[in-house]
């Protein structure tokens, strides 16, 4: 009885191992592969706000076409970030004396709060999208809202062209009011 007992164990354990192997195989006989979540920045193409940000919709939320600034738009292929920056065309929100950036990446929010030397750090919605603000310690004149989108996600960046000039508004309050102009013309 103490061997039928410990045969039918056998049996059991043999029929559970068995269906645990069978699990991991597709119908096939082939071994599934395991699902990932793990992005590859490398091979995701941005949206391009250099280029595919037309002049009008500049001026509609009130920066000079005129005065772009291209900081990384590699000409061809994927790249995890591109990134130009404008002066405004008017003090809509405060002085002039100011660049406003906007950048495409792959990367993300997660990957954005977990980044060290930001401060500041509060989250924020644009329009339905989550979003974060922030500034960095590094650069203590300027300000960044940064939300989600499909590739990852957008940031908006406005800063102090120099020291001496009219400094009038908060950075962190313009920030957020290009990024909601801007949020509708670029892709969820």
């Amino acid at each position: 009885m103490v061997v039928q007992s410990a045969w039918k164990m056998r049996v059991a354990v043999g029929a559970v191992a068995v269906s645990a192997v069978l699990a991991g195989c597709d119908g096939g006989g082939q071994t599934a592969a395991p699902q990932t979540t793990v992005r590859d920045l490398d091979s995701i193409v941005v949206f391009n706000v250099c280029s595919e940000l037309s002049d009008e919709v500049l001026r509609e939320v009130g920066l000079d076409p005129a005065t772009k600034r291209v900081v990384t738009d590699p000409p061809t292929g994927p790249s995890t970030w591109r990134v130009c920056n404008w002066k405004p065309l008017d003090d809509r929100y405060g002085s002039g004396n100011r660049r406003v950036g906007v950048f495409s990446t792959s990367h993300t929010l997660a990957e954005t709060r977990a980044k060290e030397g930001l401060r500041n750090v509060r989250s924020t919605k644009v329009a339905d999208r989550e979003g974060l603000v922030f500034s960095e310690s590094s650069d203590p004149d300027s300000c960044y809202v940064a939300f989600e989108a499909e590739q990852g996600m957008f940031e908006v960046h406005v800063g102090w062209l120099s020291s001496s000039g009219a400094r009038a508004g908060e950075l962190c309050d313009m920030a957020a009011r290009y990024a909601s102009e801007l949020e509708p013309h670029l892709p969820e």
